[in-house]
Formats: C-alpha cells, structure tokens, sequence
C-alpha cells in the first residue's frame, strides 16, 4: 500500500514539532537536530520536517511504496508523465536508505518516488536535480526548491 510523503522545511525544528504533534495527535517517530518524522496511518502519509537550510514551507512531495513491485508501478507512471526524469537509484537521504527517482511536475513542483530499504546515522546527500526544474539546484533538503518565480499558495 502506497503513502504519501509530504516534506516541509520549518525556521524552529522544536516549535513546530510541537504543532505537529499535537495537529496529529501524535509524536514523531524520528527525531533529529534538524528533523523529525511522523508515520501516520490516518491519513496514511510520511510527513516530515526538517530545518537549517531547508526551503520554508512545501519542499517536496513524494509517494512511498513497501516493495519492488510498487515501486516498478509508481516509476513507469512517472515515465509515462513524459516529464525529464532523475532516476537516482540507491541512497541515502533523510535519516533513511532509500531508492528513489525525481520528477517535476509542469509547474516544478518536485516529487519523489521512493522503497525505503533502512535507516541511517546521517542525513544524507541532496541529488542533481537542476535538469528537471529551473532553480532546481539552488535547493537544500533532498529536492530542490521551486524556481523563485514558481507560483506559490498565499505568497
């Protein structure tokens, strides 16, 4: 079964811990310095939030699957979209281990598709995504910021 992951880039990692616990009516499952994570099953979403050099607000979007099969599923709709893809295979991102591949949608909203395989120690690394989005190599976080002059919600 499929999640939705929604990635959000917060200014206080704790004030906003605080927010989301209490919007979700739960605790993180992870916590970091500069990340936290919620696995909810209602609604069946990972959402998570991180600080530092995170873009604020939306960062990204993604769908996680819990196998091969659904990842296979998820990434030939993504090649279907005929957008410029970024297949990023194996990594490390997020405090996880992960395979993954990038797309943009058609107003740069990035989205991932993404196996978690394992934990990690480290945060991990962000991919080169500059070919999928204009301004997608100014971002921090695992995805690239939008374009800054991408439409926004309540700018």
């Amino acid at each position: 079964m499929k999640r939705l992951h929604i990635h959000v880039g917060v200014d206080d990692l704790e004030r906003s811990i605080g927010f989301y616990s209490t919007l979700f009516g739960a605790e993180p499952t992870l916590t970091r310095d500069d990340y936290a994570k919620w696995m909810l099953d209602d609604p069946r979403v990972n959402f998570a939030i991180s600080s530092g050099n995170a873009h604020k607000g939306v960062e990204h979007l993604g769908i996680q699957v819990e196998d091969a099969q659904e990842l296979g599923e998820v990434f030939a709709r993504l090649k279907a979209a005929d957008r410029p893809l970024v297949e990023e295979g194996q990594t490390t991102c997020c405090y996880a281990r992960s395979e993954k591949s990038w797309v943009a949608d058609p107003q740069g909203v990035m989205w991932e598709a993404f196996l978690t395989t394992g934990e990690s120690t480290v945060y991990g690394d962000t991919p080169d995504l500059a070919a999928l989005s204009p301004g997608a190599a100014d971002g921090a976080c695992c995805a690239p910021a939008l374009a800054p002059d991408a439409p926004r919600c309540c700018a």
